[in-house]
């Protein structure tokens, strides 16, 4: 069994999850996973959004969790940042799933994010961007879009198994924490900065 994982200088974490009795990887903003394996990946998106692609016949597949669609001239440069971006994550991730064994013409994906989930910010909408941004990348790139939930106003998490393709996704509308608030005003602040 292989597996390619990033972001390039962190590892995602890996867990037992009871709910779901097996080994799992959470992914966190800006990394993605890979595999042959039978792993469950799990990530929580607010206006990020994540891309689950898998080759049904080689049995490889993995999910990325990008922030935004593209670098910023400095982010561009920096190695450690560049999957963070959907361009480079949605690259790397295909990249690594064809070393695995998966071939391009064989792949199918499912997209989840691009929720709105702070109110007061119509003039620059990044989860609409990023949903836009990955259904135009998996068009170009010839990979159908098998299933999806995007935009709304709701934050999720996501739970996917490459092996058989299934995901189980619940929608957060009610926040124990401030994390994926505080997630959200940074990005909204970078993509107005580039802006």
């Amino acid at each position: 069994m292989d597996d390619a994982f990033g972001e390039f200088n962190t590892v995602p974490i890996a867990y037992f999850d009871t709910h779901f009795q097996r080994e799992a990887i959470k992914l966190l903003p800006g990394q993605y996973f890979a595999t042959s394996g039978d792993k469950l990946i799990v990530t929580v998106l607010g206006s990020c959004v994540a891309a689950c692609i898998r080759d049904p016949m080689a049995g490889v597949g993995g999910m990325n969790h990008f922030m935004l669609p593209t670098a910023t001239r400095e982010d561009a440069t920096v190695r450690s940042a560049i999957t963070r971006y959907g361009q480079h994550a949605m690259t790397i991730l295909i990249e690594d799933l064809e070393k695995l064994g998966g071939q391009r013409s064989r792949f199918e994906a499912k997209v989840f994010g691009g929720g709105k989930v702070l109110n007061g910010f119509d003039k620059c909408d990044v989860g609409q961007t990023n949903a836009a941004f990955v259904q135009h990348f998996l068009s170009e790139t010839g990979i159908p879009v098998v299933g999806q939930d995007l935009c709304q106003d709701y934050a999720r998490k996501i739970y996917y198994t490459p092996a058989t393709g299934d995901v189980h996704m619940k929608r957060i509308r009610r926040f124990n924490n401030t994390t994926i608030f505080e997630r959200e005003r940074q990005h909204r602040q970078a993509l107005l900065l580039k802006g």
